[in-house]
């Protein structure tokens, strides 16, 4: 495959409403970061498609263009008890979670060079 162009969006809208920084893009030409409850907080993993899952930014985008676009995921880990979600969210971010950050954008990169299936291989695996 040869060099690939690609532009990094960082929406100004507010998270709740993604779905309107991304209404002019093909879903095929998406991959969208984001952080995700369900995962151990620094765990990276790919997905092509799937549901909101409680995420009100994938949800605006799903209602925006559905949901055939590629996800890099970033665990979070679930709130302690007796802290809500959404005060779990605003928090400062773990050390686990910024720690991931490179390996999130180097999953981007892999995803644009080798494709959304090579990029869950790779980064899916468990160890």
């Amino acid at each position: 495959m040869g060099p690939k162009n690609a532009t990094l969006l960082k929406p100004t809208t507010f998270m709740n409403n993604s779905g309107s920084a991304v209404a002019d893009y093909r879903p095929e030409d998406l991959v969208v970061v984001h952080d995700d409850l369900d995962l151990e907080a620094g765990t990276v993993r790919v997905k092509v498609g799937g549901g909101a899952g409680g995420h009100n930014g994938l949800r605006s985008i799903v209602g925006r263009l559905g949901n055939e676009f590629v996800r890099v995921r970033i665990g979070i880990g679930r709130p302690p008890v007796g802290v809500t979600v959404t005060d779990y969210v605003l928090s400062r971010m773990d050390s686990a979670v910024k720690d991931a950050i490179p390996t999130a954008a180097d999953a981007v990169e892999f995803v644009v060079e080798n494709g959304p299936e090579a990029a869950m291989n790779r980064f899916n695996a468990r160890t």
